[in-house]
């Protein structure tokens, strides 16, 4: 290969994976094809290195695609190097990571290079479920290449170079690069939320490392344990405070403060990721109201309501867990569902997905009330009668059907408006209200909630319902092939 794919495509594998533990797969493999007389072009490895090391203890596959031939361009050999690479990451259960620098398929191949890059599809989606796959864009990821992120489980871009895109940004009608970039890592991360992290080739190349670290290596072996040093019985006295804040919250209550958060910059209000929970990797899906600094300044902050976004981002995510054997913790504080016109075109149907999601995963399902918990919306966030395992409350939670002030001013409207005094009357009754329909305690009588903890326990006491749902088995009542909500 070319000096420059020595610092491109192998220099991207080698900051992967582990020193010298990379081993090249088909690397006499190049173009067969000679229409267009392209038997005369130096094609080595047909634009793209295949092979397989380690990251930790952990073996993973590895293709990296070389710009410099042809414009990394995936031709019918390049295609089919792939797809053996992923025949052969199924048979051993090891994940496989892509990176990806390419210009679309190779219109010299036409035919053969669309049928092979079918076939990638094709193995990509029966390795879904199957083995962790990742992708990191560091150039171009156009038109079908576009499918391959959005088949992988965790998405990393480029920040200056990386370019993602369908249809070319100039080619959107009314639209240009100047205009709006939609193929930006900004854009897709931001508003298409395909992309969990953005940063240097650096930063990506630590990122890949830290999450294949903490993820099971197939849905069946799971090397995702580590040993646990922080004290199982530590208390966390500014637990209260990051109600709101429910990254932070996820990190203080992590063993050692660990949290690997995804999909960050999409739907603020709803967060995912990774936590460590006695050494044990836990998926964490939590709403957001505030965000704050480093210097526990507010910097972002919204209504505590389910969005579109929101629910998506979620649903997603716990599918990924529950295919993985990855236990769930929810952090509960929503309102409602978001009530405009835009989001009331596609509400109904994510938040259908998102309930689905989590009725439908059969993992180790933990629910945390650290705030409100109302209506439909807070049916859909891992409730008691939609699935969860254990449900806790913090004393301050409020769940029931709406805010008791609002019911009361349905229930008793007439009286109110007849009382000599409406705020008074408003005010006993939304405490009566309060106290029989809307308490953690109301909710825990009825079994709702299976204990009322404080803020500063909730690490213990989540800690200790995981280790008794260990061994959770769960069987389907109903036998069947597969649900229909997607």
């Amino acid at each position: 290969m070319s000096n420059t794919a020595e610092s491109s495509a192998r220099k991207r594998i080698a900051s992967v994976l582990d020193e010298n533990s990379f081993v090249e797969i088909g690397g006499y493999v190049t173009a067969r094809n000679t229409d267009f007389n392209l038997q005369t072009k130096d094609t080595p490895a047909d634009g793209v290195v295949t092979g397989y090391g380690t990251i930790g203890e952990t073996l993973v596959y590895v293709y990296s695609q070389d710009s410099t031939v042809l414009g990394g361009s995936i031709g019918e050999m390049h295609a089919k190097k792939i797809e053996k690479l992923y025949d052969m990451a199924l048979k051993m259960g090891a994940p496989v990571i892509g990176l990806v620098d390419c210009a679309g398929l190779r219109l010299q191949e036409a035919t053969d290079a669309l049928q092979a890059f079918g076939s990638l599809f094709m193995s990509q989606v029966k390795a879904s479920g199957v083995i962790p796959q990742i992708t990191a864009i560091y150039g171009v990821c156009g038109g079908g290449m576009a499918l391959v992120p959005s088949l992988t489980d965790f998405t990393f871009m480029e920040g200056k170079n990386g370019k993602l895109f369908v249809n070319s940004p100039n080619a959107i009608e009314g639209n240009y690069t100047e205009k709006c970039d939609t193929s930006s890592a900004k854009f897709q991360s931001e508003e298409a939320g395909l992309v969990d992290v953005i940063g240097t080739e650096d930063e990506i190349a630590a990122s890949i490392r830290e999450l294949i670290s903490i993820l099971p290596a197939n849905n069946e072996d799971d090397f995702s344990y580590e040993e646990c040093r922080d004290s199982l019985n530590r208390e966390v006295p500014s637990a209260a405070a990051y109600a709101a804040d429910t990254a932070s919250l996820a990190a203080l209550i992590s063993d050692d403060q660990y949290f690997f958060e995804t999909k960050a910059a999409f739907a603020k209000e709803m967060v995912t990721g990774f936590i460590r929970l006695n050494g044990r990797t836990v998926g964490v899906v939590a709403n957001r109201s505030e965000k704050f600094d480093e210097n526990g300044e507010s910097v972002w902050k919204e209504d505590a309501v389910l969005t579109v976004a929101g629910a998506k981002k979620a649903a997603s995510f716990v599918s990924f867990c529950d295919a993985f054997e990855i236990p769930l913790l929810t952090f509960t504080n929503v309102t409602g569902f978001c009530a405009c016109k835009c989001a009331e075109k596609n509400m109904s149907l994510a938040a259908a997905k998102l309930t689905y999601a989590f009725a439908s995963a059969t993992v180790p399902k933990i629910n945390v009330i650290t705030g409100d918990a109302y209506g439909s919306a807070y049916l859909t966030m891992n409730s008691k009668s939609t699935g969860a395992d254990i449900v806790y409350a913090w004393p301050t939670a409020s769940i029931g059907m709406m805010d008791a002030a609002q019911a009361v001013r349905i229930i008793y409207a007439d009286e109110i408006s007849a009382a000599d005094s409406a705020a008074s009357m408003i005010s006993e009754k939304t405490a009566e209200y309060q106290a029989l329909q809307s308490s953690a305690l109301a909710a825990a009588k009825r079994g709702y909630v299976d204990d009322i903890i404080d803020a500063s326990e909730t690490r213990k006491r989540v800690i200790a319902a995981f280790e008794m749902l260990f061994t959770k088995r769960e069987i389907p009542a109903v036998q069947k092939k597969h649900g229909t909500v997607y």
